[in-house]
């Protein structure tokens, strides 16, 4: 299964599908899904990558990858930064580790679709395929 993501209408949402082989596998394309529900994002040419950890603990891998993708949103809203270079260092039944280098949106060459308020937890989930796996989470418009 080659990983990708997939975006669906949503009543005044949009939504997201997820295909990944392995369950580490669905994190850098649903970082790209959420990315790309805000609009064509360009980061700034030259500018410095801040090297950032996110790790998160549960017993619920869907509300892990949302907790990860709620600070991905709160670092691009406040610190107006893109996720790059995606790592994921483990994503098991009970954790979350992801090493990200964030680098500055470059806003003259970014073209913004939606303002995303939240990631939620309406249909939020993650389940295995014959070939892998399929997470599906809303975006808040």
């Amino acid at each position: 299964m080659q990983a990708r993501y997939e975006l669906f209408d949503h009543t005044a949402d949009v939504g997201v599908r997820v295909y990944a082989p392995t369950l580490a596998g669905l994190i850098e394309p649903a970082t790209r899904g959420l990315y790309e529900v805000i609009g064509e994002l360009a980061g700034k040419t030259g500018a410095a990558a801040e090297q950032v950890r996110f790790e998160f603990s549960g017993d619920e891998p869907a509300v892990m990858l949302r907790d990860y993708l709620a600070e991905v949103l709160r670092r691009f809203e406040t610190c107006h930064q893109l996720a790059t270079e995606v790592e994921v260092e483990q994503f098991t039944e009970d954790r979350l580790a992801v090493s990200v280098k964030m680098r500055p949106v470059d806003p003259h060459r970014s073209k913004y679709a939606n303002e995303v308020k939240a990631v939620t937890y309406h249909e939020l989930g993650i389940r295995s395929l014959a070939d892998g796996f399929e997470a599906t989470y809303i975006v808040d418009i």
